[in-house]
C-alpha cells in the first residue's frame, strides 16, 4: 500500500486491540453502526455481504436528522487482514449511477497488520484525481476517520 500523496489520502495508527477485534468492528454490522460515523453524526443502518462483489452499504444522519446512504463494493476480503470496497460500484460489480455525497467516488483498504499486543492500521483513500482527494480532505477526513477509529476502540474495549 503505497499513496500517491497527490491522490490518496491515508489514516496510519497503531491501535491497542488485536486485528481480530478491529476486523470484527468492519465486519459485523450490529457493531459497526455503533462507531463508524463520528459523532454528533449516527449510523442508523448497515447492510454487509462480505465477500468480493458482495455490498457494503451504511446510511448515517446528519445531527439535523438528513440521512445520507452510501453504497459500494468490496473488491478484496482477507479475513482478519484487509478490506478493498468502492463507492464506484454497486454489489456485483455494477457500476454506480453517480455520486451522491460526498461528489467523487473513492476506493478504499483498511489493512490490519498485528504489531506487539495491538495492530497496525492504514487506512489508504483513493481518489481518482488531485480535485477529489482534495475535496474530501476538505470535508474533515484526517479528523471523521481518526474520530471514527477512536469510537471503535472503545467500543471494542467495551466489548472484550
Amino acid at each position: 500500500m503505497t499513496p500517491d500523496p497527490k491522490l490518496d489520502l491515508l489514516l496510519d495508527r497503531t491501535v491497542d486491540l488485536p486485528p481480530a477485534a478491529i476486523w470484527r468492528a468492519w465486519t459485523e454490522p450490529a457493531l459497526l453502526v455503533q462507531w463508524f460515523t463520528p459523532a454528533p453524526w449516527v449510523t442508523t443502518s448497515c447492510r454487509i455481504d462480505l465477500r468480493p462483489g458482495g455490498a457494503f452499504e451504511a446510511t448515517m444522519r446528519s445531527p439535523e436528522g438528513q440521512d445520507h446512504p452510501n453504497a459500494g463494493c468490496y473488491l478484496e476480503v482477507e479475513p482478519g487482514r484487509r478490506l478493498t470496497w468502492t463507492s464506484a460500484l454497486l454489489a456485483g460489480y455494477r457500476p454506480a449511477p453517480a455520486p451522491a455525497h460526498p461528489d467523487f467516488w473513492f476506493t478504499a483498504t483498511v489493512d490490519l497488520e498485528p504489531s506487539g499486543a495491538g495492530t497496525r492500521y492504514r487506512a489508504l483513500v483513493r481518489h481518482a484525481d488531485e480535485a477529489a482527494r482534495r475535496a474530501h480532505e476538505g470535508m474533515g477526513f484526517e479528523a471523521g476517520w481518526s474520530a471514527a477509529l477512536a469510537q471503535l476502540e472503545a467500543l471494542m474495549r467495551r466489548t472484550r
